[in-house]
């Protein structure tokens, strides 16, 4: 269960305990259960729709104590239809959110996420509702070796929660959560890229490593990258480039054991890493010197 949603159960669980204590003692006016009391195991349940706000909404949380997040959902989102202009509407909604994300229900969630956004975007919890909104997007990113097109929508999604909310709680979490995210993305590019090298289709494997150093450069991928940039030159014969590759990578990893094979695939061709030539590394080679891209 995430931290805030954590925090919201607590913020309004109270009331939930004083009603089933009153409902216990048979001297609630807004009971759990039909008239008899908690105790009458014969009467029928009171119709949602004749139920207050704030007793639906400790149902909820009742379901959710249950461990039973689909229908805690379904029972915050009736919290928010029914009593649409009560205090208890936007709680309803961020925490049918919650419980959507809670029960993997991700789609149902990003829809409560974005009408609490829509419709009371000046409120406490919205910081919440968005971070709940890439987290919908971010717990889909499956192996870096499937369409990572949600991944995509995870990155902008994460992205505004760190720009909107910056001194929210949830920033440093959302920050962390899109350096992961942008690394699944380089990761995709390094294994179609590590696919073509094994297949020697050189050229197809060089412009996967090109997406790598040029747009993924702060990932863990980058050394690797230059590296195989380094094979893949070579086994093209496209000595300056390689050797270009390889003295990138000396240059800001070098104690990185893809230095090592780097090194030991050029010198072995009696080459040595050293910028050489024109052309994209030679130009990446000028930033890094720079520190423009570090």
């Amino acid at each position: 269960m995430q931290r805030r949603g954590q925090g919201a159960i607590r913020k309004w669980s109270l009331g939930a305990s004083l009603c089933l204590v009153t409902a216990l003692s048979g001297c609630g006016d807004n009971a759990l259960f039909a008239e008899g009391g908690f105790f009458a195991g014969r009467s029928a349940p009171v119709p949602l729709e004749q139920l207050d706000a704030a007793t639906i909404f400790q149902r909820g949380e009742a379901a959710l104590a249950a461990n039973d997040p689909e229908e805690a959902a379904a029972l915050f989102v009736e919290v928010e239809r029914l009593h649409p202009y009560s205090e208890w509407a936007s709680r309803g909604l961020i925490m049918a959110a919650f419980s959507y994300h809670a029960a993997t229900d991700y789609e149902n969630a990003r829809i409560a996420a974005q009408r609490f956004l829509d419709f009371y975007p000046g409120e406490e919890d919205a910081a919440y509702a968005q971070f709940l909104l890439a987290l919908s997007y971010y717990d889909q990113i499956d192996q870096v070796g499937r369409d990572q097109g949600i991944t995509f929508q995870a990155l902008q999604a994460l992205r505004e929660v760190i720009e909107r909310y910056p001194d929210s709680e949830y920033a440093q979490d959302a920050i962390l959560r899109f350096d992961l995210a942008f690394d699944h993305l380089a990761g995709k590019e390094m294994e179609i890229g590590r696919y073509y090298l094994r297949q020697q289709h050189y050229a197809a494997a060089i412009n996967r490593f090109r997406v790598v150093v040029e747009q993924f450069q702060t990932t863990s991928h980058t050394p690797e990258a230059l590296m195989r940039l380094v094979e893949a030159y070579l086994a093209l014969g496209l000595t300056e480039e390689a050797q270009t590759a390889g003295a990138i990578l000396g240059y800001n990893y070098q104690s990185s054991p893809f230095y090592d094979d780097a090194f030991r695939q050029l010198t072995g061709q009696d080459l040595a890493p050293d910028a050489a030539g024109e052309g994209w590394l030679r130009d990446i080679w000028r930033q890094t010197v720079r520190g423009d891209w570090l």
